[in-house]
């Protein structure tokens, strides 16, 4: 059982974790045991690196596939609601929803405390039979974005192959892989990367990655075992991202800010980029809009009150979806 809609599927599926987040802020210094204290600030939302994403694409207008899963639960119900103006696919899994609590600090860091719950029961039968093959149209193709494999203990099993297979099915795929909690199999990620066209990861995930504490040597490393022709792109914090794709670097800056809630910049900047590439964007347009959708919903907290399509002039306009 889901809670599929037979809507035409958009021209960007998201495969990917969905929870419930219950953000804080702001942490001093952790407190003493047995302790209690009042947070100024507080949201309870929908959180994950997919469900980020899917609700970047929607703030800035661009239609987009959520295939995910959702707990049997209270919470599992309250998630599926969330999602208004997105095609969903959600998986209901007979055991209780994933809820992480996030807290944010002073400096600007922050920690997660999360449960296993339903991410664990997320399954490729599940995300195969939603992912349709896509008939190629002319101008940019499809693009399916992957995240959190490390969370995804069912689909991690098979996820070359999962790559493999929407790359057949007419996507081009992206692939964010996001942090492991138990720490890092290299062979393992190395054997995604044959199969991805653009893969978005962070500064400190490129070196975990390659292997080395030379950022320009990890950039190296992992762009060879990408697809040839990939987009290699690395989020590099408030500094904004840089991208490599035929052997040419670009960087885009961001101007400093002041922002409370970190959580999820680098998924909606996942979304811009992509969002961009699917209407024609180059690289330096596409890491433009991506740095714009990022700095303008986590300007705005809380998240709750953004509208569908608010943030549409983060993207590029001069050509069309």
């Amino acid at each position: 059982m889901d809670t599929a809609r037979p809507l035409s599927h958009p021209p960007l599926s998201i495969v990917g974790d969905v929870g419930v987040d219950l953000v804080l802020g702001s942490l001093t210094g952790w407190p003493q045991i047995g302790t209690e204290l009042l947070m100024p600030r507080s949201e309870l939302r929908p959180g994950g690196s997919g469900a980020n994403a899917a609700l970047a694409a929607r703030h800035i207008g661009q239609p987009a596939h959520l295939i995910s899963a959702v707990g049997n639960d209270h919470f599992g119900q309250w998630l599926a609601e969330q999602f208004a103006g997105l095609t969903t696919s959600l998986e209901i899994c007979d055991i209780e929803t994933t809820i992480s609590v996030g807290l944010m600090h002073t400096c600007g860091e922050r920690n997660f405390f999360t449960t296993q719950g339903h991410l664990q029961r997320l399954s490729a039968k599940h995300v195969l039979g939603h992912l349709q093959p896509m008939d190629v149209p002319v101008g940019a193709p499809p693009v399916a974005l992957f995240t959190a494999p490390f969370l995804l203990t069912e689909l991690r099993a098979r996820y070359a192959g999962l790559l493999a297979e929407a790359s057949r099915r007419g996507y081009r795929v992206a692939l964010d892989t996001g942090w492991p909690p138990e720490g890092w199999d290299r062979e393992e990620v190395m054997s995604w990367l044959p199969h991805c066209d653009h893969l978005l990861i962070n500064e400190l995930e490129a070196r975990s990655i390659a292997g080395t504490d030379d950022l320009d040597e990890a950039l190296r490393l992992i762009g060879r075992a990408l697809k040839p022709g990939a987009s290699l792109i690395v989020k590099v914090g408030p500094r904004g991202a840089l991208g490599i794709e035929g052997g040419r670097r670009v960087e885009r800056l961001t101007e400093p800010a002041e922002i409370f809630d970190t959580i999820g910049a680098g998924d909606a900047f996942n979304a811009g980029y992509l969002a961009a590439r699917l209407r024609g964007g180059d690289m330096t347009e596409s890491l433009a809009a991506g740095c714009r959708t990022a700095g303008a919903i986590l300007s705005r907290f809380p998240r709750k009150t953004i509208r569908a399509g608010e943030f549409a002039a983060c993207l590029p306009t001069h050509v069309l979806a």
